[in-house]
This record gives structure tokens, C-alpha cells and sequence, in this order.
């Protein structure tokens, strides 16, 4: 039989079912197979694939949305891969294409690498800020009169208000998932009050730090710390540019600039929330 055109091959629904053939893809472009990452993108979003004819995915990405559920506020897209074999033949704008079309009246977000920013340009994403993703292993010695400490179930509703409060939609299907996902759930308190919450979740050989959420510098700065402290693995995060400070502190602190991501919206100038408190994402991949 003549093998399908990849303009024929129909786009489906993934699921849990397909981590497996989603780490293979990842995998296949050079990506760590980041299945526990993938286990919570596919469990909590929606995902999006085309089956390749000789077996696996051609192509997938996910999408996470955000606010009520009838109708979202925001969505983020994320894990976009093509097969290396099926590359450069339109497979992924076919794919983006059918997402955006699919998210109908729903602003969207992403972050974009390099390679792939011209895609999202081409289909009118506008850049809206940037975010270095930074990694290394942190040096201890940070000293802070911030409290910090282990989240406990009693958290969890200050928690969700606060996430709230900063991202500017309800996501509480992410955060309520934070307790298993997470090796590490941390809150700062400030006389009794949640003042901010970080996480650090296992990717690899790594702690991804994610989502930040803090108050100011210093909290973002006795949260990381925190989580440092508890950790023998190397720390990566992705922390929004304009956050200098914090930057210049984590670099002083053994962390290097691994690469710069465009921060991309469609359907909005600009993301809600209050970006001087957010500091960084759960993962780039939902924004």
C-alpha cells in the first residue's frame, strides 16, 4: 500500500496512553524524554498529536488551559515536536494551525526557542517579554530572615488564592497536583501570612524550580534558597528578564545562563497577573 501524505494524516486527542511515544518524540529531536514532565501535561491538558506511518508520533504538542473551564481565559501551549524525519514538511504549521483554530477566541501563550519563533510569528503570535532559563548547582550560604517551610494540606486553599491572585487565572488543576508531582511544595510566611510558594519538581538529573511565586526578591530569594537546601541535584528555572535582580542574585550563586526564550501571545498584548510577583513557571510548557 502507498504510504499516507503527511497532509492526510488526521490530528487526535493523546493521552496518557501515548507518554511513552511522547518521550520517544522528545527523545528524537535531541530532547530529554522528560516522561514525568509529560505525565502531568497529559493528565492536566489537552494533547495533541499525529501518528507517523511508520510507527510513533510525527508530531504533538500540548495545550493547558486556564479559568473556568467553559470558558478559558488563557490557554499555554507547549512541547511542540516534529520528528526529525518528517521535518520541514509543514507538519508542525499544520498542527499550530489546527490548535489555534481548536482554542477559538481563547488568548493563547507560549514559550518560543529560537528555531521556532518564526513559526509563531508567521502565525501572528507578537512577542510579549522574554525569560532566561538558568541551571547549576546552587551554592548555600544565603542568609535571609524570611521564613520558609514544608506546605501542608492547610496550605493548600492560600495557596490556590495566592496562584490566583499573581497568575491571573484559576489553575487549579496544576496546583492541586503540585503535592504528588513535586518532590518539594515550600511556602514563605510573613507574621502568619502566605506571602509566597515555590516548588521543585524532579526532571532528569535536575530540580526544576516552578512555579515561583513571591511577594518580592528577597522571598523569591529565601524560596529558592529553601529548596536548595533540600536538594543533592543541580537547579534549573526559568525566571522572567525582567527580574533582574534575582538573576544577577541566582548567577552569584552558581547558577549559569543555559539559553533566552521569547514569551508569546496571541489574541492578548500582554499576559494577566502580576508579573512583579511571578518569578517563574510551573514548566515553559504550561505556562
Amino acid at each position: 500500500m502507498p504510504t499516507p501524505s503527511l497532509d492526510s494524516l488526521p490530528i487526535r486527542r493523546l493521552t496518557l496512553r501515548d507518554l511513552s511515544a511522547c518521550a520517544d518524540l522528545s527523545e528524537d529531536r535531541g530532547w530529554p524524554r522528560e516522561e514525568h514532565k509529560w505525565g502531568l501535561l497529559l493528565a492536566a491538558a489537552r494533547g495533541y498529536g499525529i501518528d507517523a506511518p511508520d510507527g510513533g508520533l510525527a508530531a504533538a504538542c500540548v495545550v493547558t488551559e486556564y479559568g473556568p473551564r467553559d470558558q478559558p481565559s488563557l490557554a499555554a501551549i507547549g512541547m511542540v515536536l516534529v520528528a526529525e524525519r518528517h521535518s520541514r514538511h509543514g507538519i508542525g504549521r499544520r498542527l499550530m494551525r489546527h490548535v489555534v483554530a481548536e482554542a477559538g477566541t481563547t488568548p493563547l501563550t507560549l514559550y518560543a526557542t529560537p528555531l521556532g519563533r518564526p513559526l509563531y510569528e508567521e502565525l501572528g503570535f507578537k512577542v510579549s517579554g522574554q525569560a532566561e532559563m538558568l541551571r547549576g548547582r546552587f551554592v548555600l550560604g544565603h542568609r535571609t530572615d524570611i521564613r520558609t517551610r514544608t506546605a501542608t494540606a492547610d496550605d493548600l486553599p492560600g495557596i490556590l488564592r495566592l496562584d490566583e491572585e499573581v497568575f491571573g487565572a484559576d489553575r487549579t488543576h496544576i496546583v492541586t497536583r503540585l503535592p504528588a508531582f513535586a518532590d518539594q511544595l515550600r511556602v514563605a510566611e510573613d507574621d502568619g501570612r502566605l506571602i509566597g510558594y515555590a516548588a521543585a519538581w524532579p526532571n532528569m538529573d535536575t530540580h526544576v524550580v516552578g512555579p515561583l511565586i513571591a511577594r518580592d526578591t528577597a522571598t523569591a530569594q529565601a524560596l529558592i534558597a529553601s529548596l536548595a537546601a533540600h536538594t543533592n541535584r543541580p537547579l534549573r528555572t526559568d525566571i522572567d528578564v525582567r527580574h533582574e535582580e534575582l538573576l544577577s542574585w541566582a548567577k552569584d550563586h552558581g547558577l549559569s545562563t543555559v539559553a533566552l526564550n521569547a514569551v508569546m501571545t496571541y489574541g492578548i498584548t500582554e499576559l494577566p497577573g502580576d508579573w512583579s510577583r511571578l518569578f517563574a513557571p510551573v514548566t515553559v510548557a504550561a505556562g
